[in-house]
């Protein structure tokens, strides 16, 4: 591979990953302002270098995982260089986000502040959750183990996960309990009926 190519590649995603912010973030006005604003977005970058290190292995583990200790005490979000994460993620305002060392996450999706995809077992095995396309998970929610959430999820608020839900489904309440979306359902009405999908 160029050089050329891996830095192309390399613009076009952290392309990706502000206009994803943008789209995500109605507070959100320009490209610069996602970018020198954003503390989520800024350990999502740290995390992509990191994550290289890691993958490099010997000394380059030891020298990802301290990048990503400062990066936890400047942004609040704790990532785990080991961690595989997909393209145009977002953690909106970060503080208190908690991503462990096997937890696995597919393309778009989107954490809100104090979210843990953390682990159950001390053992030295797949502990950390395995999270879809397309989910959104709210504040302050618990998904723990590994648990499998599908494509098109939405966990609630303040929701704790600790079994797998199914593509398309809504995840309230604690323990999580599961239930899909009625037809044509308006979003913004389906919130009233259950306040804990406010994510």
């Amino acid at each position: 591979m160029t050089l050329g190519l891996y830095t192309r590649r390399n613009r076009h995603r952290i392309v990706d990953d502000l206009d994803a912010a943008i789209e995500r973030d109605p507070a959100a006005s320009s490209r610069v302002d996602v970018a020198l604003n954003s503390p989520g977005l800024h350990a999502i970058w740290a995390y992509r270098f990191a994550h290289r290190l890691w993958l490099r292995g010997g000394l380059l583990k030891l020298v990802a995982r301290v990048t990503m200790t400062l990066v936890r005490s400047v942004t609040g979000v704790e990532i785990h260089p080991a961690a595989v994460i997909g393209q145009r993620f977002f953690i909106d305002h970060g503080m208190g986000v908690v991503i462990g060392e096997t937890a696995e996450i597919g393309d778009d999706v989107m954490l809100y502040h104090g979210v843990t995809l953390g682990g159950r077992s001390l053992e030295r095995v797949k502990r950390h959750p395995t999270v879809g396309s397309r989910v959104t998970i709210g504040a302050g929610a618990r998904v723990l183990g590994p648990v499998y959430i599908g494509d098109d999820v939405q966990i609630g608020a303040n929701s704790v996960v600790v079994k797998d839900v199914p593509a398309g489904a809504i995840a309230t309440g604690i323990p999580a309990t599961i239930r899909f979306p009625q037809g044509r359902e308006d979003p913004y009405e389906a919130m009233f009926k259950d306040p804990a999908i406010w994510i």
